[in-house]
Formats: C-alpha cells, sequence, structure tokens
C-alpha cells in the first residue's frame, strides 16, 4: 500500500448519501449495474493530495486513462470495493470495558450487570489509574484499528471515583487528538445534580469539556430533574446525553419527557438520548406522539443494536419474545437523526464486541431489517453521529475533506455484511494505518491477577 502523499484510489464504490449531488449527475446517463442500481453505489476513482481528497472522478465506461491522469501517480487499485469515511461511535462506555472474565454477568440481566459493575468498581475498587488507563486505551486501539475516528463515551461517576476517571480521560484525550476525538459524558442518576455536590460535579464536567448526563427513570419527580440539568447546562453551554427507557415496560416514557422538558425550557443545544427501547413496545398512537416530539425538540436517538438485544426480554430458560431496539425506521421516517453505536464491550451488560463499527452496522441491518433497500443508513455510523458530536468536518467524503477513508474489499452491501471484513484498509489524513488488533492478553495482570 502506498505511504506517498499523492496518488489515485480508482475503480471504488461509494454509497450515494456521501457523494455531493453535483458530482453524482455528472453519471445520470451512465448505465449502472443492478448491484450499483439496488445498493446505491457510486462508481468513481479519488485523487488523493496531502492527506485530503483532491478529486472524485466519476468512473464511465471510458478508458481508465481518459479519466485520470495516472500516468505519474501510484494508483490503489479498488477493484469496485465499497468505500465510506471513517466510523464514528456515539454511545460507548470505555471505562467499564474488558472486565467479562473478572466481573460476569453469569444470568445475563440488567440486574446482574448492574451487581457485576458495582461489584467491580465500588466494592473491589479494582477501577485504579493504571486499571483505567490500559483497559480504556486498549478500547481507543481496537477503535482505530477498525477504523472509528471519533468516540463519545459515558464515564461512572460514583463520588469516589470521579477524580482518578477524569484524570484518565483526560489523558487520553490529548495523547490521542490526532487520532481519535474523544468526547466524554457523565453517567449518575439525574437527582444527583439537585445536590450542591451535583453543581460541584457539573462545574467539573464543563472543565472537562464534557457533556452533562444521567440515567432518566420514571419517577414523579422526574420533571424537576430535568428542569435542574437543563438548567446547569444552560448556565454552562454545555449539551446534555441520556439514557433513557431502557426496558420494556410500555408505562416508561422518559425519552418523552425528555423531549417535552427540552421544549418547555426552551434548550437549543444539541440533545441525544440512547436506548429508548420502551417505545417498541407502546402502541402506535403513543410512539408516534413521542416521536412527533422527539423531532420537534430536536432530540438525536442513538440506538444500541447489540447490548440491547443481549439485555432485553432475558428470562432465565425462556426465549426472548423480542428484539429489544427503538423505533429505527418510524424515527428516522419522522425526520430524528438515528444513529447506531456500540455501547459496551465485553463487560457485564455486554459480554462481546470490539469496538468495531461495522459489526453494529451489520448486527443494526439484520435485528431492525434496515435492508432492500440500504438507503443511507450507512450514514448511521459515519455523518449522523458526527452531526450529533458537533463535528462537521468529521464522516464525510468530499473533495477538500481529510482523507480518513476505510476501503473493504466487498463491492456490495451483501458481501460487505456476510463477512467481517478484517482485511479492511483504514486510510488516516490519506495514509493505510497498521490495523493490528491489540492482543487481549496485555491485559491479563489487570483481569487475572489484579484483585485485592
Amino acid at each position: 500500500m502506498t505511504e506517498t502523499s499523492h496518488y489515485w484510489i480508482i475503480n471504488t464504490r461509494i454509497p450515494n448519501c456521501f457523494i455531493e449531488s453535483t458530482i453524482r449527475t455528472q453519471t445520470v446517463d451512465l448505465p449502472l449495474t443492478p448491484t450499483l442500481e439496488r445498493d446505491r453505489l457510486f462508481p468513481c476513482h479519488l485523487e488523493i493530495k496531502n492527506g485530503l481528497v483532491a478529486a472524485i472522478v466519476p468512473n464511465s465506461s471510458d478508458s481508465l486513462i481518459s479519466q485520470v491522469p495516472t500516468d505519474s501517480l501510484p494508483i490503489i487499485e479498488a477493484k469496485q470495493g465499497i468505500m465510506i469515511p471513517c466510523f464514528v461511535d456515539l454511545h460507548t462506555h470505555l471505562d467499564k470495558g474488558q472486565i467479562w472474565e473478572r466481573s460476569p454477568n453469569l444470568d445475563g440481566t440488567f440486574q446482574g450487570a448492574l451487581k457485576g459493575i458495582y461489584r467491580d468498581c465500588t466494592e473491589n475498587r479494582k477501577w485504579s489509574y493504571e486499571d483505567l488507563y490500559r483497559r480504556m486505551e486498549f478500547g481507543l486501539r481496537c477503535s482505530y484499528a477498525h477504523g472509528t475516528r471519533a468516540i463519545r463515551t459515558h464515564l461512572d461517576c460514583p463520588p469516589h471515583q470521579v477524580e482518578t476517571t477524569f484524570q484518565v480521560f483526560k489523558e487520553l484525550q490529548e495523547k490521542w487528538k490526532d487520532k481519535i476525538t474523544l468526547q466524554a459524558v457523565s453517567l449518575v442518576t439525574l437527582s444527583y445534580f439537585e445536590t450542591k455536590e451535583g453543581e460541584i460535579f457539573a462545574d467539573a464536567v464543563a472543565e472537562l469539556g464534557g457533556l452533562l448526563g444521567g440515567i432518566a427513570h420514571m419517577v414523579p419527580e422526574l420533571d424537576n430533574y430535568l428542569a435542574r440539568i437543563i438548567s446547569l447546562a444552560k448556565e454552562r453551554n454545555l449539551c446534555l446525553d441520556f439514557h433513557t427507557d431502557e426496558n420494556s415496560d410500555p408505562t416508561s416514557q422518559t425519552l418523552r419527557r425528555v423531549a417535552e422538558a427540552v421544549l418547555q425550557h426552551d434548550f437549543s443545544s444539541q440533545v441525544v438520548c440512547g436506548h429508548c427501547c420502551s417505545l417498541a413496545v407502546q402502541d402506535e398512537e403513543t410512539a408516534n406522539q413521542t416521536i412527533a416530539l422527539v423531532k420537534q425538540a430536536n432530540v438525536g436517538v442513538v440506538s444500541l443494536p447489540m447490548c440491547n438485544m443481549y439485555l432485553q426480554d432475558r428470562v432465565a430458560e425462556r426465549t426472548p419474545r423480542w428484539r429489544g431496539v427503538t423505533l429505527v425506521r418510524e424515527l428516522d421516517a419522522a425526520g430524528v437523526k438515528v444513529a447506531l453505536s456500540s455501547d459496551n464491550c465485553r463487560d457485564p451488560f455486554y459480554g462481546f464486541g470490539d469496538h468495531d463499527l461495522l459489526e453494529v452496522f451489520t448486527l443494526g441491518v439484520k435485528i431492525e431489517h434496515l435492508d432492500t433497500p440500504y438507503d443511507n443508513w450507512i450514514e448511521s455510523v459515519t455523518s449522523r453521529p458526527a452531526t450529533l458530536m458537533g463535528l462537521l468536518d468529521v464522516g464525510k467524503i468530499a473533495i477538500g475533506q481529510t482523507a480518513d477513508l476505510v476501503l473493504f474489499k466487498a463491492r456490495s452491501y451483501s458481501e460487505l455484511l456476510s463477512r467481517h471484513q478484517r482485511d479492511r484498509t483504514v486510510f488516516r489524513n490519506g495514509i493505510a494505518i497498521n490495523t493490528t488488533l491489540p492482543d487481549y492478553e496485555e491485559l491479563d495482570d489487570l483481569i487475572f491477577h489484579g484483585y485485592e
């Protein structure tokens, strides 16, 4: 693979949603194969120069030499492989990651997950500086190798843990700033912000450059809690990110209450709500009313298909009756920005995962029926989460844009989603990076011998 600063990637296919209409219309009379039409892929060549996309040339039936001036420049032959911008992971829990072996959730339930995290973080106090730093960086290394450009992580914030967790996050954010843009969200119960300590904590989150967030529960005081956190966010010019309705109870409507609070208090900064599972078990009228409010309030929704399918409707010795995911199609049809993200990775909430957004997208397509046609759902792991994170220069393929790209050998969505694509090529600033994943044994001393 070339490491020069000026070259061409030829014979690639880019999803139409990433291509400017002015470029796409150049092929209006171009006869397309059924695969290109069905999958809405744009055949083209890319010129990469000094780390940027310098040109996007439609791949017509004319000779290649007439299309691109390749005589004096290196060429990467994509062989009709699909290319997308680098991934963006809107909802993760890097601080919990990789602890499954030392704190497994053997019954697989939500309560079992809560107990497992409590034991690991609070009772045994394993989350030392070294433990957090190494586990979180392990997750970052996986993400980077798979092709992720930006991550938002929720950080558990029990009082004894905040100082250490924030210190580790700040150091990793600085160390990785040229590779992965990192954002942090507080993860506490919303009632905490009602206290004086909660206000001081909000100041610490603002100093960290993070977002205010927490878990919304259907309690009588919820509206007061939401008013309080919105007030704190306004005063500090912070965005908000909530865990909402991570259950199968149709009476759980915290997503709706968040949207109503945003509108009532005229909160204009970006709000994101994750999970929103109970929306899928509510009657259609109730769900549609909530979706309309979410759209009106400009609240983004992030679905976590792998973790929610794993945890929701889990009862011992019984097959689950539903998939645990929210109404992504209906939200998208209403104009709500919907993202898919990885959530937990190898911890009590989800015993699997590798911070690979292609795996998230692949399972999301299959669990949530986002195929045939695929439309622009690939944006749910690229440009949409980038927008919700306020990263306007990420998740795009455009002339003048940084060449942060992922090239697959797969030529269609069926090929892309049928194999793991471990042979993908990840370009950062136009240069192909080393995509070797870290070895699990690097953490053995923490996971198997780090007990106090």
